[in-house]
């Protein structure tokens, strides 16, 4: 198995997210995705997952797929359940992405490719203690940034005079 992150996602968390999907990796094995739930009208922005209901698992914050949809618009998202930027996959994924199948959006999903191999290996949801920040806005690298200044004893007294002084000078009065 091998981790995915991608650059545009970052998750504050005690425990790094990825340290968090090793661990339960260890428990289901197979692969596991970091998942979170969203408002249903932002579905059409996220690989979403269908939750294979039926299934139990021994930690709750693994949930069982049985599918795995990309991008569906809001009233056919099979949950509110999204796929975030963080990875644990089987190295059967590359002949999956090796035939080059085109998804939606004109490119190659690896959302297609992971819900191929449901069935003929385990794919769990992973949901991760944490805040994800979508750095892929230029508002949410902004607010990933503060936070994780605002986090570290070493910055947060100078990033939040910073901050004050920055709003004084760029809010509007009511």
């Amino acid at each position: 198995p091998f981790a995915v992150i991608l650059a545009d996602d970052m998750v504050l968390s005690k425990k790094a997210c990825l340290h968090q999907m090793v661990d339960a990796h260890k428990k289901c094995g197979g692969n596991v995705l970091g998942v979170m739930d969203i408002p249903r009208e932002k579905t059409s922005s996220y690989g979403i997952v269908d939750i294979d209901a039926k299934a139990k698992t021994a930690d709750a914050r693994l949930i069982k797929a049985k599918a795995l949809v990309e991008k569906p618009a809001p009233e056919k998202a099979p949950s509110t359940l999204s796929i975030i930027g963080r990875y644990i996959l089987e190295p059967e994924i590359f002949n999956i992405l090796d035939k080059h199948t085109v998804g939606t959006g004109g490119e190659i999903q690896l959302t297609d490719a992971i819900n191929k191999l449901i069935g003929k290996s385990t794919v769990h949801g992973f949901k991760f203690d944490g805040v994800r920040y979508d750095c892929g806005s230029l508002a949410g690298f902004v607010a990933a940034n503060v936070a994780y200044a605002l986090e570290r004893e070493d910055t947060r007294d100078r990033v939040q005079k910073e901050l004050m002084e920055v709003f004084k000078r760029h809010v509007i009065p009511s």
